[in-house]
């Protein structure tokens, strides 16, 4: 029998029993479209994490106080490590011979920035900066110019905007030359950032970057936490650069050997990994759902298939008589039985590409098909199909064929 023909006989088989059926495929259905729409929502916000999260320069690191992305309770130790301070920054820099560059900033959150034109909500971030900090960063000029040292060593009122804020105040006249106050500070804008775009919905053109030195002359030195930013030479040299750095800031903190650093590296590949272990449990909720739907869907697809036996017992005793083998028979049952699954499984693939698409679309992901779980669920349904009709197929070819000639 032509494998086209097995086919046919498959679908007609299917098609005479539409509401067993549809049944059965609907725990396959469930199964699929459960890990197929959350792996579409995590691929799409992994991607736009890969794309769009890349805070820092290419090659670059920073050294900060606290994790970049906490998970739970901060333990004790943690939360009372001590701040970063701009003279370790100082140390460091001369220190650290294996790295092109090393910045540092500081930050100050809800904001609130006038001009003589309008004025920005009170949720405008304010960084005081080194020159070196703007290009570990990637903070690029688009108007103007950047914070340069002769900036820092005189403590000069002045700052460069971002997107969002230069449009804020400044709807109708060039911002350049303009003043901008805050917390009763006067500060002259010398330049326009390269607008950052958005992420997930929300823009990242909202802050503020004056001097270093002019922010700690404002707010203090022992404000916050002073974060120190570290480009390497390449991407040859960025581990090791990395090892010389934590080596380098455990003798200025004086950390005791044998004990855990006192301060954090954060790094682009380092955020986007811890992204990646938070959603691999939302990922593994999906596989447990998957997995007790296809499992559910198996049995039916086992008892659908025994049935099908039962009803086609005559038929397969004719089909013996005539010549057929029992490997014709076995392949025939276990092709129904895949079909079954794979038709399913098409459907619930694009059911979970819509609706985990549509989800991302709401968080401003870029569109996104998970292939290698596309394919991860082809391979379950045939997996099921098998598994689960193997035994109906079995016996459907080991029937007596005089005894399968005589049923009513």
């Amino acid at each position: 029998m032509k494998f086209w023909e097995v086919l046919k006989v498959a679908f007609a088989s299917l098609r005479g029993n539409k509401l067993r059926s549809s049944l059965t495929v609907l725990g396959i259905v469930i199964g699929i479209f459960s890990i197929i729409s959350i792996s579409t929502v995590i691929t799409m916000l992994q991607n736009s994490i890969s794309e769009g999260l890349s805070q820092l320069g290419k090659n670059t690191f920073q050294i900060q106080k606290f994790p970049a992305m906490q998970q739970g309770r901060l333990s004790d130790k943690i939360r009372n490590r001590k701040n970063l301070t701009i003279e370790e920054y100082y140390r460091l820099r001369e220190m650290l011979d294996e790295a092109k560059l090393v910045g540092a900033e500081q930050w100050q959150f809800g904001k609130l920035f006038k001009s003589q034109y309008d004025e920005t909500n009170a949720n405008i971030q304010l960084a005081g900066a080194t020159p070196e900090a703007m290009l570990t960063n990637d903070w690029q000029v688009a108007d103007g110019r950047s914070i340069n040292a002769d900036d820092m060593d005189r403590n000069r009122r002045v700052c460069v905007l971002g997107v969002d804020v230069a449009r804020k105040l400044f709807p109708r006249v060039d911002p350049l030359g303009q003043e901008v106050k805050v917390d009763g500070m006067r500060l002259d804008v010398i330049g326009v950032l390269v607008t950052r775009g958005a992420m997930f919905g929300q823009s990242r053109d909202g802050f503020v970057v004056t001097p270093l030195s002019t922010f700690q002359a404002k707010y203090g030195k022992t404000s916050r936490s002073v974060n120190i930013t570290v480009m390497a030479h390449s991407p040859v040299t960025y581990n090791r650069t990395i090892d010389a750095a934590i080596g380098h800031m455990r003798t200025i903190r004086k950390v005791a050997p044998g004990e855990e650093n006192d301060f954090d590296i954060f790094s682009n590949e380092s955020l986007i990994s811890q992204v990646g272990q938070i959603t691999q449990y939302v990922r593994l909720g999906a596989i447990v759902i998957a997995f007790i739907a296809l499992l559910a869907a198996g049995v039916g697809i086992m008892n659908i298939m025994l049935v099908s036996v039962t009803e086609r017992t005559r038929e397969i005793g004719i089909r013996k008589a005539i010549g057929a083998k029992k490997r014709n028979i076995l392949f025939q049952f276990l092709v129904e039985a895949v079909t079954l699954c794979q038709f399913g499984g098409i459907i619930g693939i694009v059911l979970g590409l819509g609706a985990g698409n549509l989800a991302g679309k709401a968080l401003n992901a870029a569109p996104a098909v998970p292939l290698d779980w596309v394919l991860a669920g082809i391979g379950l349904c045939v997996l099921v199909g098998v598994g689960f009709g193997t035994y109906p197929a079995w016996k459907a070819a080991n029937l007596d064929p005089i005894e399968a000639l005589r049923y009513e």
